[in-house]
């Protein structure tokens, strides 16, 4: 063969292997131990490839045929361990001793045949295969078929496995073997070293997958887990002021339905996402959680309160988001935390300024407090209280619109009336 291709090939699978060694040794991602069988795998292809540039590099020279034989043997033993020091990286267990036998049985094998040639031999001229070269053959091949079971073996360990990729590593080392077995074209180490690449970056594709579906599912967790707090800290307050339970139920699918509906209209699309919604429709619940610190004389009075005792129920908005902040701190994120303290704050204060606890102004109101607000009193404007009878949803809806850019956000309340039947039905529903 020409020794510039040798050349060629040396260079390449070195390259190669040296770079995923530099790899491995920069990654945070392995143990220890699985650094240390990914290492001795690349570095024993390197030192392979080199001893098959030594032999069949154009230079042979008699005088070093007993040092050729011994670089050989040692090629020829190694090399067929190279499937099982991989599956040992790949994390399958009981590698070391399946290694250490495979090696001494092989490393047996070519002792035994390197003086009589029956698997390799150095003439005058140069290198030749012996009569019984199948006997390496077949170290290799069951190398090489251990390798893909391996590969299927460790797979089975992850949620997410790609039968292709196996199917293809198998491939290209039978790509680099049958040149060798047919047009004497020793390509087989630069083979490995390519197929050994793609099963590091296989395998750590598969770590980094299942760590994204654990993520997943922790987030899952965690969001259920907010809920049940969530719903729990509502029922507080229905434990508390009887009306508001159903309430509570009600305006949670109100807010959902405007929020949807504003977005579909084109109405705050740039600020309503599936998110949004999401955290408007968990989050609402909260919106009278501040009722908790609201005496009960007030709270459960049989009639319409005083103006000093209507100023000390308004109170509870201010409460709202302190008390969402002590409750929810350490439990749930920043970002669940300043939702639900905005729509428990704010959801009385008014589009034109008159309303509460800070007199906020049209869209210094947040959002989710100014759909809070019109699902709030829509609500409370339908359901019969202990100082009212409801009204008709025909009567609430006109107030509704009456209110329209003095108490309510004009653009929300557009939604509202252009899809007002939606919110009867569900009023239906949910009574």
């Amino acid at each position: 063969m020409d020794k510039s291709f040798y050349i060629c090939i040396t260079i390449m699978t070195a390259l190669l292997m040296i770079t995923m060694i530099v790899h491995v040794l920069r990654y945070t991602g392995f143990t220890k131990k699985q650094k240390i069988w990914y290492i001795i795998t690349f570095f024993a292809i390197a030192v392979c490839q080199v001893a098959e540039f030594a032999v069949h590099c154009g230079y042979y020279d008699p005088n070093f045929k007993i040092l050729l034989t011994i670089v050989t043997v040692i090629q020829f033993s190694i090399a067929p361990v190279l499937g099982v020091l991989f599956i040992g990286a790949l994390g399958l267990k009981h590698q070391k001793k399946i290694a250490i036998i495979y090696l001494a049985l092989s490393f047996f094998v070519e002792i035994l045949a390197a003086p009589f040639g029956w698997v390799f031999y150095f003439d005058q001229e140069s290198y030749h295969r012996g009569q019984f070269f199948i006997i390496y053959g077949v170290f290799y091949f069951i190398s090489l078929l251990y390798l893909v079971i391996g590969m299927i073996i460790v797979g089975t360990s992850f949620k997410n496995r790609d039968i292709i990729t196996i199917v293809m590593v198998f491939v290209i080392l039978i790509a680099g073997i049958v040149p060798m077995a047919f047009f004497n074209t020793n390509i087989t180490y630069l083979a490995i070293a390519i197929a050994s690449s793609i099963c590091y970056i296989y395998y750590n594709d598969l770590v980094q997958q299942d760590i994204q579906i654990e993520f997943k599912e922790k987030q899952k967790e965690i969001s259920s887990m907010q809920e049940h707090i969530i719903s729990g800290l509502a029922n507080l307050i229905e434990n508390r002021d009887f009306e508001t339970g159903e309430h509570i139920t009600r305006t949670k699918k109100y807010v959902k339905l405007l929020a949807e509906h504003a977005r579909g209209d084109g109405v705050y699309q740039d600020n309503i996402d599936d998110h949004y919604i999401s955290l408007l429709y968990i989050l609402s619940p909260l919106h009278d959680i501040g009722k908790i610190k609201v005496s009960d004389t007030i709270l459960k009075k049989p009639g319409k309160l005083t103006s000093e005792e209507f100023d000390l129920m308004k109170q509870h908005a201010t409460y709202g988001g302190s008390v969402v902040r002590d409750l929810l701190m350490g439990v749930t994120d920043d970002e669940y935390i300043a939702f639900a303290s905005d729509i428990a704050t704010y959801h009385h204060e008014r589009w034109d300024g008159t309303g509460y606890p800070r007199g906020l102004k049209g869209r210094e109101i947040p959002l989710s407090a100014r759909i809070m607000a019109i699902a709030d009193v829509y609500d409370a404007l339908i359901s019969e209280r202990c100082y009212k009878k409801a009204f008709s949803v025909e009567e609430a809806i006109r107030i509704i619109k009456e209110e329209s850019g003095t108490h309510f956000d004009p653009k929300l309340v557009d939604v509202f009336l252009n899809h007002k039947e939606d919110f009867m039905i569900r009023k239906w529903q949910s009574s």
